[in-house]
């Protein structure tokens, strides 16, 4: 007998009172336009109201740490699991984590290690670079090391007299001058390049010699030995004056000793089956399975089975072109989101709810089927596996498909379909009727004829290749993940022309205070006609300058922290959460304040405003399918997909400018490409030349210009597969071609 977990009334965000019934041990797609309220359903109403209820049942010390959770507005949840949510955010981390750290990988690695290598050395601990006893002293354990960089410290052309310690700081400083100047162990008058070998030393890295200085006695220092205590060892977080010298005076080196292994000369010659464990964490994980599947040690077999688990998983999953040695920092949003997948595939946990936001990102349409065995997998171990999803691949494996909709914002918030994935494309809905049309490839593309020279990159896995691309085109850069399309953008095509405008889904660089007004570039404009209408100062309309509420500071609420209980944010009670004074809400521009003003969408906002300025931004937010945002919505809340659509809006209207587009078709329904598409061809239109990074086939089918990096990823990929016309692809070995 099925258990259903059910969602009555609710009403987060723009949801109509909807009631939601998704099948427990089963996979539910849910799927419709952006903005049409998915994730209101998926993550602020189930998944935040799991880990609510969750959190309450810790005790007051504990969830001080834990993140809060504000319940949803829905009349009922019930039969509700707990949730794992796996979401695109980076797994960042520090130079410390490593792929092998955030896998657990290196611990099973370690213990092989300290068990069976020779010559024995100890415990499990003496083979982590994380830890005193096998970390590198050199470099504490980091494989590289920030040095100063000599020749901005010292002028060799001159002597100490004539001013050879250039270093700002330094030179700056009376007593330090004295301690080079009058310590008698320098002929000050002979010139830096004129030293012995031993002179230069004693002047860079002389320590713990005693002089005389004005009388008093003192220790002296050499350059490099001062630099390094002041700016390189000092505890603490660095204030943003010494960061900024530190990061224009020093670049970074391999370290000399470990060579960049980490780990300590005593852990680097200890060996199993002739490796040792740096090259094995050094391997990309296809090749370290096959050293792995060598291996003969019997006395060793759970630990080895463990880890050939571990591995094999993660190359099931794609990650195969990817080594244990790869920082976490510099994972993208879809492999940080594969990994977490893999980790959750080795618990032995049952009965809990999984959610994941669009997993197919970033993968090639070679790849998805693994995405796909992965999700059955959490499902046939006992598990509710709840998917976001445009990918009409992932759709296919549901056990059941919602869809939200029939439009994005105040026009969403409906569920428009519940069935099998057969009967949606039977339906009439938008997903239904898009699913059945498959876009043609262009057999009309514009011409190329000249072309922008990338420079050649041998860069991480290129072999010796460079990006050319016609002008006034739009070109697409293809491949598997992992084939280097990114590194040959950015070290080849990037590096020769720094001008381009990358429009990425980073991030938009603003502050808390943020909103699509202000990153647009209207906010200004609208509070001039507020000021123009009433005859005041346009600061007033400003909640971050004389129009705040001043019991709130223009926040909105009082942010409240009770010892080592939760911090409690509360509406602020004077504004009542609209950040400003009583007295700026009594203005009016055409009937409406300022707050409602910013609470206007895009869409309303058209209707609104009739300032020429005003409008043809707006017409560009418009026109990168934005319609439904909030004008003053804070940019935080944004997806990576509306964050790229806002930089793209904000670009909109340049001529002659190269665009590089990295996966615009992310967080996009299938009747949204139709929409994306317009806007580039409008760019290309206006004298421009489009650059895009992407794995979405009808995006793929509709280029002018096609170059396929691979064959296959890591070491197996960095090649230049085909580079042409759409319509010539399927006739090569690309795989991409395959895909078309």
């Amino acid at each position: 007998m099925i258990e259903y977990l059910r969602i009555t009334g609710a009403r987060e965000n723009n949801l109509k009172n909807v009631d939601v019934v998704i099948p427990k041990r089963k996979i539910t797609v849910f799927t419709g336009v952006s903005g049409s309220g998915k994730s209101s359903i998926v993550f602020e109403t189930i998944a935040s109201e799991s880990q609510r209820q969750l959190n309450e049942t810790f005790s007051a010390f504990v969830r001080s740490f834990l993140p809060k959770y504000k319940e949803p507005n829905v009349d009922s949840i019930e039969n509700l699991s707990t949730s794992v949510v796996i979401d695109q955010k980076r797994l960042g981390g520090n130079s410390r984590s490593t792929l092998g750290t955030i896998t657990d990988i290196n611990s099973l690695l370690r213990v092989l290690f300290s068990r069976v290598g020779q010559p024995s050395i100890g415990t499990a601990n003496h083979f982590s670079f994380n830890d005193k006893e096998g970390m590198c002293r050199e470099c504490q354990g980091l494989g590289r090391k920030v040095e100063v960089d000599e020749n901005k410290l010292l002028d060799r052309e001159q002597s100490l007299a004539e001013g050879a310690i250039i270093f700002p700081p330094f030179k700056n400083t009376e007593w330090y001058m004295k301690s080079y100047l009058d310590s008698g162990l320098f002929d000050v008058n002979k010139k830096i390049k004129e030293y012995t070998s031993e002179e230069l030393e004693l002047l860079l890295y002389g320590q713990d010699l005693k002089v005389k200085i004005d009388g008093v006695n003192s220790s002296y220092e050499g350059l490099v030995i001062k630099f390094n205590r002041l700016y390189l060892m000092k505890e603490g977080e660095l204030t943003a004056r010494a960061q900024k010298v530190l990061n224009e005076y020093t670049h970074e080196t391999i370290c000399s000793v470990c060579e960049g292994k980490r780990l300590s000369q005593k852990a680097l010659q200890v060996q199993v089956a002739g490796y040792s464990i740096a090259d094995l964490t050094a391997f990309q994980l296809n090749e370290l399975q096959s050293v792995l599947e060598t291996f003969e040690l019997p006395q060793a077999l759970p630990i080895l089975r463990g880890l050939q688990e571990k591995v094999g998983n993660l190359v099931d999953i794609g990650l195969g072109y990817l080594s244990l040695d790869r920082e976490t920092a510099t994972l993208s949003g879809g492999e940080s989101q594969r990994v977490k997948m893999v980790k959750h595939l080795n618990n032995s946990l049952v009965d809990l709810l999984y959610i994941f936001d669009e997993p197919s990102i970033g993968l090639h349409p070679r790849d998805v089927h693994r995405l796909n065995e992965l999700l059955i997998k959490l499902r046939d171990k006992g598990n509710t596996v709840i998917v976001i999803e445009h990918d009409p691949d992932v759709i296919k494996i549901a056990d059941q498909v919602i869809e939200v909709g029939p439009h994005a914002g105040k026009h969403g918030g409906e569920i428009m379909f519940t069935g099998s994935y057969g009967e949606l494309l039977n339906s009439n809905t938008l997903t239904g009727t898009f699913l059945k049309n498959q876009v043609p490839i262009n057999q009309e593309p514009r011409e190329a004829v000249d072309f922008y020279q990338g420079r050649t990159s041998s860069r991480h896995n290129l072999k010796n290749i460079s990006l050319n691309i016609p002008k006034k085109t739009l070109s697409l850069i293809t491949g598997v993940a992992g084939s280097g399309k990114s590194t040959l953008v950015r070290e080849s095509f990037l590096a020769q022309f720094p001008e381009a405008i990358v429009i990425d889904q980073a991030a938009a660089q603003t502050n808390s205070r943020s909103n699509p007004a202000t990153y647009i570039g209207i906010m200004d404009a609208i509070r001039k006609l507020f000021g123009q209408v009433n005859s005041v100062s346009p600061s007033l309309f400003s909640y971050n300058s004389t129009g705040a509420c001043e019991n709130c500071k223009g926040q909105g609420y009082i942010e409240t922290n009770l010892a080592f209980m939760d911090a409690v944010k509360l509406e602020c009670p004077v504004c009542e959460g609209k950040r400003f004074k009583q007295e700026v809400l009594s203005y009016r521009y055409q009937d409406l304040t300022i707050n409602e003003v910013l609470a206007l969408t895009v869409e309303e906002s058209l209707n609104f405003f009739n300032t020429a300025g005003i409008v043809k931004k707006l017409k560009a937010m418009s026109q990168v399918g934005l319609d439904y945002l909030a004008i003053g919505q804070p940019m935080s809340t944004l997806s990576g997909g509306e964050c790229q659509r806002m930089k793209l809006a904000s670009e909109f209207y340049k001529q002659g400018s190269i665009y590089i587009l990295d996966e615009p078709s992310t967080g996009l329904h299938l009747s949204d490409i139709e929409q994306i598409m317009k806007i580039m061809n409008h760019l290309v239109d206006q004298g421009n030349t489009v650059v895009v990074i992407e794995h979405h086939v009808d995006i793929i089918r509709q280029a002018d210009w096609i170059v396929d990096i691979g064959p296959d990823g890591g070491d197996r990929g960095g090649q230049i597969v085909f580079e042409g016309k759409p319509a010539d692809i399927s006739e090569t070995s690309s795989l991409t071609g395959k895909y078309l």
